[in-house]
């Protein structure tokens, strides 16, 4: 994490009004700038408006093509057969 492009190693950090954040959120990296400090932990859209999104927009569809498809469980008996077939190689006729 970056707290106004300085590296942040510790999680107590003192951070302000108009800092700006940078820090991985899963695959990407999120820019942040500090708009005011909440008095309280509260919801979701109340939190989001203390801060303003600055990352740069990219392109999703691009990211979901090229991730594998999701397993969709035990693989099917014929499944099976021609993950063994693949195993094995070409037949050779003797």
């Amino acid at each position: 994490m970056r707290v106004n492009r300085r590296p942040v190693s510790k999680s107590s950090a003192t951070i302000r009004v108009g800092d700006v954040l940078t820090f991985p959120q899963g695959s990407r990296i999120r820019v942040v700038e500090i708009r005011n400090l909440g008095t309280r932990r509260g919801p979701a859209p109340e939190a989001a408006t203390l801060y303003h999104d600055l990352t740069p927009a990219t392109d999703d569809s691009a990211d979901a093509a090229a991730a594998a498809p999701a397993p969709r469980g035990r693989p099917t008996k014929s499944d099976r057969r021609a993950i063994t077939r693949l195993k094995q190689g070409p037949a050779s006729d003797i």
